[in-house]
């Protein structure tokens, strides 16, 4: 079995189309564009009144669903969300 097969069977929705992984929701999207933006999550949290450890959930979460591994991605793959 090879490491993609293993992956969609271990973390249903890791893979494919950021639509087909459903939409972010509205704070899900302010915390990404703000990592983006290169704010750390102690940063991200005092603007938004939330937990460091909740910023770290938040883009756990967003991370697979928008298909980027990396903080540096998050900038690229919003631009392009935001011009479609």
């Amino acid at each position: 079995m090879n490491a993609q097969a293993t992956l969609s069977r271990t973390a249903p929705g890791a893979l494919g189309p950021a639509a087909a992984r459903g939409p972010l929701t509205a704070r899900e999207l302010r915390i990404a564009e703000l990592a983006g933006r290169g704010l750390s999550n102690r940063e991200i949290g005092e603007l938004l009144d939330l937990s460091p450890r909740t910023v770290v959930v938040c883009l756990y979460r967003v991370f697979p669903r928008l298909g980027v591994t990396s903080r540096a991605q998050l900038t690229e793959v919003l631009r392009d969300h935001q011009a479609a």
